[in-house]
């Protein structure tokens, strides 16, 4: 796991040591990613110059050392990741290459050289982005892995062509200018993200997952060159279902798969651990683990002393049954919310995902034990595990036939109530209840179900469900929603069922944008490397050949990934809702974040600074803390606006 960064100005610069000092300085912004190692490389007659920082996970030796030359000198590589199955791929190229130490970089160069850019992308197994010059060809080549489990940025600055691991590295070059862009801040107050290919800057922009962009000196500075396709999640799900597969064989290949990744993604040549929250995927991703070790995995868990956002004891129990070398923290409220200064240098972007304070916590204990941690992030999407998977197909079946009327009658009744009523009315009940029927926070699930009962189509009510704020460009002054990646793939996803289409747009949007992004960032602020082995492709592509009643049956998600875990721990520790990584932020807001809060949403500041109406945000604000309503995500996503531009900004 590393950061790399470069430059390539469309007219050759007449210094090439600026150049070189430009890039060194851009990554020496994200020496965090890779505290280990750093390395420069420039081309005076070409105008390039690539940075590299290094965290050593394979090969520490001085063979692994970047930017790294093909053993042929055409390439040259600065590359952030791993790959897999680079042993697979050295074993047939065996007969065309010598190699000099053991790096997954040095595999990819040799296959480079001999395959080209597209079989080598299309043969790799892994997570990445890198950067490659052909110094044959003269051009330059930035590509990242299939779902975008490491970021890429890249865009135009004062003429040149200039690109980095983060925001960061753009931020540290001398041309930087730094507009925001408010379409994009429209779209991030809907999503809480920045949903791809946008940043939050104008003129920047995150390469799309699964693709690659080629540079040349030819290439008209402030053009946009179009992404190549290697791999598509579109492709891959408009496939036609498994035949004659029964459930037994069904579990079988699932659990096959899953060993296959896990035991590849449990290489390394640094200590290696996993995050376990007591959940469905966790907890597989580590019983394999430890089925495939010699000895304890070690893993990771926090709790928080309020009950209702704890997993700690669950993951305590599942470590207990598997013989893990289990560590724990609980966290005070202090310990959470001093984290929040951190979040905007951190995300770099206005990011509004409250559980990047946990991952943050759990990465931080894990990286005082070990330097590479896998996760069980993405069976969710892959496996309908997400509650508006079922619940959506079910609100859209019973309110379709119904008069949008009525529905807009039965909304503002059901909100006439506030959420803390809600549950108040449901207490009494959740003792006689059986346990799959105790929804928690069952009066925000009201007034959300409220906010969505007047759609007029499917495609509408998932926008809806996933959405902070309906109509965003009410409250960014002079923006307005741009059209996302994630909507264009899902309009052409040709999957008919509600569930299916629901579980794709999140696989190419909130998956990359929020998840794998909370993940990279909070983790490798710490110098942790983190290892999703839910997200190999052959596993993805084999989920989207299983028939929905494999994933989704009797109104519980993850049915097929339940049945592998069940082969490793007991179906009585896991057997119970669904619950997020989160924290208790409403009451947060209106307790120790409070006088915090209170200085970002001052009206004179908002007035001053020009980007959010006041008059909405404060309604907002105080109906929050009146506890008339449950604003938490809505005013989190402004806050974090806030902080972010006023990190940037002071």
């Amino acid at each position: 796991m590393c950061g790399i960064a470069g430059l390539f100005p469309s007219d050759r610069p007449g210094c090439v040591e600026s150049l070189a000092r430009h890039a060194r300085a851009m990554a020496d912004a994200i020496v965090h990613r890779g505290p280990d190692d750093s390395g420069i490389w420039e081309d005076a007659l070409s105008g390039i110059a690539l940075a590299h920082r290094r965290l050593s996970i394979l090969d520490l030796s001085s063979a692994g050392h970047q930017p790294m030359h093909s053993s042929g000198g055409r390439y040259v590589l600065v590359f952030n990741g791993e790959i897999y199955n680079h042993m697979e791929l050295r074993a047939r190229l065996a007969d065309r290459q010598s190699w000099r130490g053991h790096s997954d970089t040095e595999t990819l160069l040799a296959a480079f050289e001999v395959w080209g850019i597209d079989t080598t992308l299309r043969s790799i197994t892994g997570m990445f982005s890198l950067a490659l010059w052909d110094r044959l060809e003269h051009r330059l080549v930035l590509a990242r892995d299939r779902l975008g489990e490491k970021p890429l940025y890249y865009g135009w600055l004062a003429g040149t062509f200039a690109f980095g691991s983060e925001l960061k590295t753009l931020c540290a070059f001398p041309g930087w200018q730094g507009e925001i862009d408010r379409d994009a801040a429209a779209n991030y107050m809907r999503y809480g993200y920045v949903p791809l290919p946008h940043s939050i800057y104008r003129g920047i922009r995150k390469l799309i997952p699964g693709t690659f962009v080629t540079i040349s000196a030819e290439t008209a500075p402030g053009t946009w060159p179009e992404p190549a396709a290697y791999w598509s999640a579109r492709s891959v799900a408009n496939v036609s279902e498994l035949a004659d597969l029964t459930d037994a064989e069904g579990v079988d290949q699932l659990e096959s798969l899953l060993r296959q990744s896990v035991g590849r993604q449990m290489i390394s040549d640094v200590p290696l651990g996993a995050f376990l929250s007591g959940g469905i995927d966790s907890s597989t991703v580590v019983a394999l683990m430890q089925a495939l070790s010699a000895k304890p995995v070690k893993t990771f868990s926090i709790g928080f002393a309020e009950g209702d956002y704890d997993e700690a004891k669950h993951a305590k129990a599942v470590a207990a049954h598997l013989g893990t070398e289990h560590t724990e923290l609980y966290v005070t409220p202090a310990d959470a919310l001093a984290v929040i200064p951190r979040l905007p240098h951190i995300f770099d972007e206005p990011f509004g995902d409250s559980s990047g304070i946990p991952t943050y916590l759990v990465a931080q204990l894990a990286r005082r034990h070990v330097a590479v941690s896998l996760s069980g992030d993405g069976g969710d999407e892959l496996f309908g595990g997400y509650n508006r998977y079922s619940w959506g197909r079910s609100i859209w079946r019973h309110i379709g036939p119904l008069p949008v009327g009525l529905r807009r009658m039965i909304g503002r009744a059901l909100t006439a109530l506030p959420p803390e009523a809600w549950d108040g009315l449901a207490a009494p009940l959740r003792a006689v209840l059986g346990r799959h029927m105790r929804l928690p926070a069952l009066g925000d699930k009201i007034h959300k179900l409220a906010g969505v009962i007047d759609v007029d189509s499917p495609a509408e009510l998932y926008r809806r469900l996933v959405s902070q704020h309906r109509d965003s460009g009410s409250l960014i002054i002079g923006g307005g929603e741009t059209a996302i990646w994630a909507d264009a793939e899902a309009a052409r996803c040709t999957r008919t069922d509600f569930s299916e289409q629901m579980m794709f747009h999140d696989i190419v949007g909130y998956l990359t944008d929020d998840i794998l992004t909370k993940v990279d960032r909070a983790a490798m602020a710490v110098s942790l490397e983190t290892r999703v082995p839910m997200l190999d492709h052959e596993l993805i592509e084999f989920a989207w050949r299983l028939p929905l009643a494999m994933k989704i049956r009797d109104g519980q998600g993850k049915w097929l990934l339940r049945q592998v875990l069940y082969r490793y721990v007991p179906r009585s520790l896991m057997d119970r809702p669904k619950q997020g990584f989160g924290i208790p932020l409403d009451a947060w807001l209106r307790g120790p974040l409070r006088e915090w809060a209170e200085s970002l949403l001052a009206e004179s500041r908002l007035r001053k600074e020009g980007f959010l109406q006041p008059e909405l945000v404060r309604r907002k604000w105080q109906e929050h803390l009146s506890g008339r309503r449950n604003w938490q995500h809505w005013l989190w996503n402004v806050l974090m606006f806030q902080a972010w531009h006023e990190d940037v900004f002071r």
